[in-house]
């Protein structure tokens, strides 16, 4: 009798342990490949975390993430997506670069994406309709620099020399040049051309504004950039260079105005897509989303440090003032 109950037990040990296996084997796994690193990437996580539970799904729960970080080096995110797909993830979110380095690594497995100009880059056949196994969110990176170099030349209108930082690593960047030259041509401003694809690169940038007599900057639409915000809003002030950004997280950390989408909402908004994919949605049948709202952000405090004036036009138009 005691015999038959132990193999009773054992044998019911043994199917609850195979149950296990098959609930977590069929639990979904995600490949979050990271273009930076995790620390300044940290919000956006939570964000994306945030619209996949809008959908149903809860990390640890029912779904499943796998981080890869880039840590803002380009050349790392081809071996870190095949990576990904030799895992067998179900789904790979990324951003930017991490995008053509996941298409690049499959054709089956789905992505999701914010990439700034995915038609530019060929990424997608089209916004309404990406085709193909990749969708996501775009912020208009490559379209909304242009508005920034002139808003930066309303702030500081008696500048004629200002300077476009860009990472050469980004395959947007001869475009956005493109694009922000035809800009300061209409402002009747000239433009300076400064490259940075690494950290180190960052002080011999402000050397050369500084060397140039450059009056301001803009700094290029890059994540790399994004992840970095600190080190350039540090820079920015030591050299007293008025500087606009892309997102609302350098003005919080020092810098001077910026203007864009928000980054959070973006990311909220991928984890969004990549819940519906997971539930059987197909990328191709998801058109490419792009923000409605933009923020104008500005920092008081740094404007007086600068010895700016905030012109009323610009101080009426912000979505946000810090002082």
């Amino acid at each position: 009798m005691r015999r038959r109950e132990l193999m009773f037990l054992l044998g019911g040990a043994m199917t609850a342990a195979r149950a296990l296996r098959a609930q977590q084997k069929a639990m979904p796994v995600i490949g979050f490949l990271g273009v930076s690193s995790p620390g300044p990437t940290a919000p956006y996580v939570v964000a994306f975390r945030q619209g996949l539970s809008e959908t149903g799904y809860v990390e640890g729960q029912n779904v499943a993430i796998e981080y890869r970080w880039a840590e803002g080096q380009y050349d790392r995110l081809p071996a870190l997506a095949a990576d990904l797909v030799g895992r067998k993830v179900d789904l790979i979110a990324t951003s930017a670069a991490g995008a053509r380095a996941a298409k690049n690594a499959t054709s089956a497995i789905p992505i999701v994406s914010v990439v700034g100009d995915p038609v530019l880059t060929g990424l997608y056949a089209s916004l309404a309709r990406p085709g193909g196994n990749l969708t996501g969110v775009t912020p208009l990176t490559s379209e909304l620099t242009p508005k920034r170099l002139e808003l930066l030349s309303e702030l500081v209108p008696q500048v004629r020399l200002i300077g476009l930082l860009v990472n050469p690593n980004n395959a947007n960047a001869e475009h956005d040049m493109r694009e922000v030259q035809e800009a300061a041509q209409a402002k009747g401003v000239q433009l300076h051309i400064l490259k940075a694809g690494a950290e180190d690169e960052f002080e011999s940038v402000f050397t050369s504004l500084v060397q140039l007599h450059a009056g301001a900057l803009v700094v290029g639409a890059d994540p790399f950039f994004n992840s970095r915000r600190e080190e350039l809003v540090v820079l920015a002030a030591r050299h007293a260079v008025p500087a606009i950004y892309e997102w609302r997280e350098s003005v919080v950390a020092g810098g001077l105005i910026s203007y864009g989408p928000s980054l959070t909402a973006i990311y909220r908004r991928v984890g969004v897509y990549a819940g519906k994919i997971l539930n059987g949605a197909k990328p191709a049948d998801l058109p490419v989303e792009q923000p409605t709202k933009f923020e104008l952000v500005l920092n008081l405090n740094t404007a007086k440090a600068l010895g700016l004036t905030v012109p009323q036009s610009i101080l009426a138009r912000a979505d946000e003032v810090i002082e």
